[in-house]
C-alpha cells in the first residue's frame, strides 16, 4: 500500500501542536487553514451574539434564526431557537432545518465525529478520521433541551425528541423519541374526527 506524502502546512500544524488527523487534513492547503480559521472566526462570533440579553424578546425567533443563516445553516419560517443552542460551526452549511421547528436551550447540533468503523485495539485514537454528515430537522418537529443531534440524522415532521437526548439514528415523523441514545417511545396518533 503506497503512503501519502503529507502537505508541508499539515507538518507545520502538528508540529505547532494540532492533533489533527493525517486522512482529513493529511493533504491540507494553507489556504484552506486560513480561510477556515477566518471563517471559524466569523461564525464564532454570529454565535455569541445568538445570546445577547438586551435582545432576548426578539432572539428565539427573529434574530437567531437570522443568525443561523448567516452562519450557512438552511433555516425555513418560524423557527424558534432557545438560548445556548450551538452549531458545528465548521460544517454550519451541512443543517437543514424546515419551517415551524423547534429547537430548545441547550441542543447541539453536530455534524462531525471521529469515525471509529476498523478502530482497533492499539491504534491511535487522535488519528482517526472523522464522519462529516448531514443533519435535517423537519417541518414543526422539537428538540428538547439540552439534546445531541449526531452526524447524519433526520428528524421527520412533527417528531419530537425528549429532553437531553442523544440522536444518533434518524427519528421517523409523527413519533416521540428520548434516552441516551434515543429510542422512539410513542407514536403520535391522528386527531380524532368528532
Amino acid at each position: 500500500m503506497s503512503e501519502k506524502k503529507l502537505s508541508t502546512t499539515y507538518k507545520l500544524l502538528r508540529k505547532l501542536g494540532f492533533n489533527y488527523s493525517e486522512e482529513e487534513y493529511g493533504q491540507v492547503s494553507l489556504w484552506r487553514v486560513i480561510k477556515q480559521f477566518f471563517g471559524n472566526i466569523r461564525r464564532k462570533n454570529l454565535q455569541n451574539m445568538m445570546d445577547w440579553a438586551i435582545l432576548e424578546p426578539f432572539n428565539p425567533r427573529k434574530l437567531r434564526p437570522i443568525l443561523l443563516r448567516k452562519m450557512g445553516c438552511t433555516v425555513g419560517k418560524n423557527v424558534f431557537v432557545g438560548d445556548n443552542v450551538k452549531i458545528d460551526l465548521s460544517h454550519a452549511d451541512m443543517i437543514t432545518i424546515d419551517d415551524y421547528a423547534h429547537i430548545t436551550s441547550g441542543t447541539r447540533l453536530l455534524c462531525h465525529q471521529r469515525n471509529l468503523a476498523g478502530y482497533s485495539v492499539g491504534d491511535n485514537a487522535s488519528k482517526l478520521g472523522y464522519r462529516i454528515e448531514k443533519i435535517h430537522i423537519g417541518r414543526g418537529a422539537m428538540i428538547g433541551m439540552e439534546s445531541f443531534v449526531m452526524p447524519g440524522v433526520t428528524i421527520g415532521e412533527g417528531a419530537i425528541i425528549g429532553a437531553g437526548s442523544l440522536v444518533t439514528k434518524d427519528v421517523p415523523a409523527w413519533t416521540i423519541a428520548t434516552g441516551r441514545p434515543a429510542k422512539v417511545v410513542k407514536e403520535i396518533p391522528h386527531r380524532k374526527e368528532e
